[in-house]
């Protein structure tokens, strides 16, 4: 008999001559052992135990080779195992973890061959039965080769709950006698199985023969009069004053909602589309105010001045009331803040009886925001358009989207590209909401869209705007606003009667000039709040006092020490001038300063200039060289000296195209010496050859220039048209001067 030596190891599973296996190691040392073998020939032993108990002699075993190992942590490995021999009988165990086995393995039969043929039909047959409760194809049972179908059947059947038995033992007669144990507990199992299946199957039916009674009863209901939840969705679908093909969108969801299981998730997500359509106000309008002189005389009283805007207004309400079928037109009120662009839009509403809502998209970043999200979304909503609509209860309703030039965009969309739609009379009336999916008329809708500049604003948006500029008001208009609303407000507001305090014209006017610099009236609004807070204060404290006269002399005590003194135009020193800008809240003064100093002709600009301004600087400083002996500048002054031009708070940031000639003049008064004249400012773009080019916002400007005691303005000759449309105060306080060429500018303002 030939003995060979193996490395061995017990396992809990078994593995059956002639089979591959796959096996999970937990242990490092099985780990390492495994990789040890399979470095060396990658044959081993492996003899199945239920229990690590060490092995034995006259244990029964297994050869086997190691086809893979994979080790993906260091504490865990599957090792792929192939047995291509018949069993071994294990005949010593040395101390370094090895054995000796024997390949002879002869199977004793141990029972008479009448007995043992009994035996085995009565195995093959219970077999049989096992495969065709199971379903399973029938393997080869043949008594000739009975021990080596067993370890066929047996590897391959997982309900045999013990095969340890089965491969332990090399007496035939056991052998097929614990198989045919393991075979009719399988077939017991397996009946038992499927009478459970059964029973499972026939708890189905009861639930379906429960449905339909619960659909008996459902027609049962309705003979005697009681109407289900579908039917009154049905009811308001035919209510509703909409095309036929949203009808049939809304009736097909009734029809998925009335199939739908109650406990369903998809039955909430339905209901929820179904009462936000169909509340929409379909088909429901406000008779609008025709009466244009009403409506004049509701803007008026609301607001005092901007006279060009209520006039564009009531030229609106005039097309309206002729063309009963004409687009609406986008309106687009821009202006700096505070001067009355969201007011305006609730007296609109008001002069023609209409219903108002407000939107604001400052921050707005999300498509969906705009257009809504789809129905299937758990938690999905309209869009704030059509929600807005829903909340006015009308489809023509006075519609204000605030502040639409701070909208964002991201990765959610873009919320400008998505009001397209809305804002463009010639497709809003076929507007889709995502979580509508049927068409939606917004093109009676009067939309007024506000904004504090159109830079930011898409072009393609901005071309389907009507835009209507609001620029600020004067100090005389300022007053009477102070003294119409402000005021008026303010009582009601800090609860303080009428009685108790007046506020004279001089106090408000020394509030606007000295305490507040803006172009609308917000700033002065918190000023007039903070008196009627100071006198609440002293009536409470004192209820008997005698009433109170806010006037010039006692201003201070409300207000404190003036934030803004009595702005002089004294310019000392030569090199100092007063420019016009214009920026987003308004017209405002800036001050050049230009120096030199002995140097190399270089050129120093301070002052957080923005490109633009940069641009000018160096525009000026090349006229003014190339025109040295016309200005009476030393010969290759700009050589021998460093210019510095500055414009004072370097903390703010200043840019804009309109700075060309306040520099140059700066220049050429700080290189000449000479001086400019007292209360001068000035505004306009230079050229390389002297020409002097026009400007914008020439009334934020000019109003700039009256806050600060300005008494001349240099503007260019091309905006001469634009004088007209100067208020009547600022005309009769300022004396403005259109100039061609910078040589004017000089002789007018250097001494």
């Amino acid at each position: 008999m030939e003995l060979q030596r193996y490395k061995a190891i017990t396992a809990e599973d078994v593995i059956f001559p002639y089979n591959e296996k796959s096996v999970e190691v937990d242990s490092i040392e099985q780990i390492e052992l495994f990789k040890s073998v399979a470095n060396n020939g990658g044959r081993m032993v492996i003899v199945p135990k239920k229990a690590d108990t060490g092995i034995a002699v006259s244990d029964v075993g297994v050869i086997v080779t190691i086809s893979q190992i994979m080790s993906p942590f260091p504490n865990l490995a599957k090792v792929n195992l192939k047995a291509d021999e018949d069993r071994v009988i294990v005949k010593e165990v040395f101390d370094n973890g090895e054995v000796s086995v024997s390949h002879d393995v002869v199977y004793e039969n141990g029972a008479e061959i009448i007995e043992l043929l009994a035996l085995f039909k009565e195995a093959r047959d219970s077999y049989e039965e096992f495969c065709d409760i199971q379903g399973y194809p029938r393997s080869a049972f043949s008594f000739d080769t009975l021990n080596e179908d067993l370890d066929e059947i047996v590897s391959s059947t997982p309900e045999i709950n013990d095969p340890f038995k089965i491969f332990s033992s090399l007496n035939t007669h056991e052998r097929l006698l614990a198989f045919l144990v393991e075979i009719k507990a399988a077939i017991e199992v397996a009946k038992i199985d499927e009478r459970v299946a059964e029973k499972v199957k026939a708890s189905i039916d009861q639930n379906q023969r429960e449905y339909y009674v619960r659909e008996q009863i459902r027609a049962l209901s309705e003979e005697i009069g009681e109407e289900d939840e579908c039917e009154h969705y049905y009811a308001k679908i035919d209510k509703l004053n909409v095309s036929d093909d949203v009808k049939a969108k809304l009736k097909r969801e009734t029809i998925r909602l009335k199939r739908t299981a109650p406990a369903s998730p998809e039955m909430a997500l339905i209901k929820n589309y179904l009462d936000t359509v169909i509340e929409l106000p379909w088909g429901v309008y406000t008779d609008d105010n025709e009466d244009l002189k009403e409506a004049e005389r509701v803007l008026n009283e609301d607001h005092f001045g901007i006279e060009k805007v209520k006039e564009r207004l009531i030229e609106a309400l005039a097309v309206r009331k002729l063309s009963k079928e004409g687009r609406s037109p986008i309106i687009c009120l821009v202006g700096p803040p505070g001067i009355g662009k969201t007011s305006i839009a609730q007296s609109i509403a008001r002069a023609m009886n209409k219903k108002y809502v407000r939107l604001s998209f400052g921050g707005v970043r999300d498509e969906a925001e705009i257009r809504g999200h789809r129905k299937t979304y758990i938690g999905a909503m309209p869009g704030r358009i059509v929600t807005s609509i829903k909340t006015a209860g009308s489809m023509n309703p006075v519609f204000l989207m605030d502040e639409i030039d701070k909208m964002a965009s991201d990765y959610k969309g873009d919320p400008a590209s998505a009001l397209l739609e809305v804002l463009d009379p010639e497709q809003n009336v076929n507007f889709r909401d995502h979580f509508l999916e049927v068409p939606f008329d917004l093109s009676k809708v009067l939309f007024i869209t506000t904004a504090n500049t159109l830079s930011t604003i898409s072009r393609p948006l901005l071309d389907r705007m009507e835009i209507i500029e609001m620029t600020g008001y004067t100090e005389l208009e300022k007053l009477e606003i102070a003294k119409r609303y402000l005021v008026r407000k303010a009582l009601k507001n800090n609860g303080v009667s009428s009685e108790w305090v007046s506020v004279t014209d001089d106090a408000l006017l020394d509030a606007i000039n000295f305490y507040t610099r803006e172009s609308g009236v917000r700033g002065l609004e918190k000023a007039v709040n903070k008196i009627m807070r100071k006198v609440a204060r002293k009536f409470v404290d004192n209820p008997e006092r005698e009433p109170i006269v806010v006037d010039r002399t006692n201003l201070i005590d409300y207000l404190g020490e003036p934030k803004y003194l009595p702005h002089k135009n004294d310019v000392a020193d030569a090199g100092a001038v007063t420019g016009l800008a214009w920026t987003e809240v308004g017209g405002e003064t800036m001050l050049i300063e230009v120096a030199y100093a002995k140097g190399k002709g270089e050129i120093q600009l301070t002052g957080n200039l923005g490109d633009v301004m940069k641009e000018s600087a160096r525009i000026a400083i090349s006229y003014c060289r190339t025109h040295e002996k016309e200005l009476g500048i030393e010969e290759e002054f700009f050589k021998k000296n460093d210019i510095h031009i500055h414009a004072p708070e370097g903390a703010v940031p200043k840019d804009g195209p309109s700075a060309g000639i306040t520099i140059a003049t700066a220049i050429v008064s700080a290189v000449t010496g000479r001086k400019v004249k007292n209360n001068v400012a000035m505004t306009g773009e230079l050229t390389l050859h002297g020409k002097v080019l026009p400007i914008g916002g020439l009334r934020e400007k000019s109003m700039a220039a009256l806050r600060v005691g300005v008494k001349d303005v240099y503007l260019p000759e091309e905006n001469r048209k634009d004088y007209k449309e100067l208020p009547k105060t600022v005309k009769e306080k300022i004396a403005f001067h259109f100039v061609s060429r910078v040589t004017e500018v000089f002789d007018g303002v250097l001494l």
